[in-house]
C-alpha cells in the first residue's frame, strides 16, 4: 500500500482468488503450513498470488518493501534488515512499532533497490501485490512473500491472513496468536468504553488528503477501508457512502462534496502526518467548509502522527486508542 505522495496513490489490479497443491494434499490461498518457533525444520505458504513459498528453516533475516509487512514483521520480534523508505515510515507508520538503527533503507516503495536486497543477503522478502513486477527479479536471489494487503470484502480477516502467512514464514506462530489475541481484547475494551459512554450513535467520518494548487482533494475512508472495518467492529457508523475504489474502501470528494454533512452531527478524524494541515490551514476561510456543523461544532480531531491507516494489528490498536479517546473520553 503506498499513500505519499498522496495524489499519486495507485490501485493495483483485483487478483483473483486461486487454489494452489501443498506437500500434503491441497492448501487454500493464504493457508500457511509449518512449526512453530521452535521448530527449526521447513516452513511453507500458499501467498496471496497462490505460489507455494517454501523455507529450508524459519526466516531470520527479512526485508519488507510496505509499511503493514514492516509492521508485521517487527512486531513479531523479527526486526527487518531492510525496508524500503524508512524515512517515509517513521512519519506516516511507525509510531506503534519503530524500527531501530540496524536496518537498512532500500530505496523508495514505488522502485526498490534490487542491488541494495541482494547485498543483504535476506533469508526472506515481503511485497504486497503493488510490488509484484519485482518478484522475478528478486526471486533470482531471495523468496519473495506476496500479501494482500488490503480486502474491501473482509479486511480484518485479510489482516489475520496475512500476519499469518509472515509468522509462519519466520516461525513465530506463537507470536501471532499473542498479537491478535491482543488486538481483539482492545476492540473488545474500546467496544464496551464507547457503549459504556453513550456516545456511538454519532457517526464518524475519517479522510486525510491533499492541496494541488487552489483544490483540495479529500479522500474519505468507508466502512470498508482498514479504518472502517475497524470502526465497525467497536459498534460504530461510517458517514462516508459514496462509491469507493474497489480494493482499500477509499473514496474521492472535494470541498464542495463535503457540503452533503452541512447539516450532519459526526465526527470527523484526518490525518496529518506531513504537517500540511490541510483540514486546518488549507480549507480555512472556505465558507463551505466552515458552514458544516462538525466544524463550527468543534468535533474534529486529528489522528496522532506515525499512525498507519494502512497497517497491522499495532498500527490498528492506535486507531482503536483513538476511537476510543474521540468517544469515550
Amino acid at each position: 500500500m503506498r499513500i505519499p505522495d498522496l495524489k499519486t496513490f495507485a490501485v493495483p489490479a483485483a487478483l483473483a482468488a486461486v487454489l494452489a497443491a501443498a506437500a500434503c494434499g491441497t492448501t487454500e490461498q493464504g493457508e500457511a503450513s509449518g512449526g512453530s518457533e521452535s521448530d527449526a525444520g521447513p516452513v511453507s505458504v500458499t501467498d496471496f498470488l497462490g505460489r507455494t513459498v517454501e523455507l529450508d528453516a524459519p526466516a531470520e533475516k527479512v526485508v519488507a518493501l510496505e509499511w503493514a509487512e514492516v509492521e508485521i514483521v517487527a512486531s513479531l520480534g523479527v526486526m527487518p534488515v531492510g525496508v524500503a523508505d524508512i524515512e517515509g515510515y517513521d512519519m506516516w507508520a511507525g509510531a506503534a512499532v519503530p524500527l531501530d538503527d540496524t536496518v537498512t533503507d532500500v530505496g523508495t516503495r514505488q522502485e526498490p533497490s534490487i542491488d541494495a536486497i541482494a547485498g543483504l543477503d535476506a533469508d526472506l522478502v515481503v511485497m504486497e501485490t503493488d510490488d509484484e513486477a519485482l518478484i522475478a527479479s528478486i526471486e533470482e536471489f531471495v523468496p519473495v512473500l506476496v500479501t494482500e494487503g488490503s480486502n474491501e470484502t473482509d479486511n480484518l480477516a485479510r489482516m489475520k491472513s496475512d500476519v499469518d502467512l509472515i509468522a509462519t514464514l519466520t516461525g513465530k506462530t506463537d507470536e501471532a496468536a499473542a498479537l491478535w489475541s491482543d488486538f481483539e481484547a482492545k476492540i473488545a475494551d474500546t467496544k464496551a468504553a464507547i457503549e459504556a459512554a453513550g456516545t456511538g450513535a454519532v457517526p464518524y467520518l475519517y479522510a486525510d488528503g491533499w492541496i494541488e494548487g487552489d483544490a483540495v482533494s479529500i479522500r474519505p475512508f468507508a466502512a470498508s477501508s482498514l479504518v472502517g472495518s475497524i470502526g465497525t467492529a467497536v459498534g460504530l457508523t461510517n458517514a462516508w457512502t459514496g462509491e469507493t475504489d474497489g480494493m482499500w474502501g477509499l473514496g474521492a470528494t472535494d470541498v464542495e462534496g463535503m457540503a452533503q454533512f452541512t447539516d450532519t452531527e459526526l465526527k470527523f478524524i484526518w490525518n496529518n502526518a506531513d504537517g500540511t494541515n490541510i483540514f486546518s490551514d488549507g480549507v480555512a476561510g472556505n465558507a463551505i467548509w466552515e458552514n458544516l456543523a462538525f466544524v463550527k461544532n468543534g468535533t474534529t480531531y486529528e489522528l496522532p502522527a506515525g499512525t498507519w491507516t494502512f497497517g497491522g494489528p499495532k498500527s490498528s490498536e492506535a486507531l482503536l486508542d483513538y476511537f476510543a479517546e474521540v468517544y469515550a473520553s
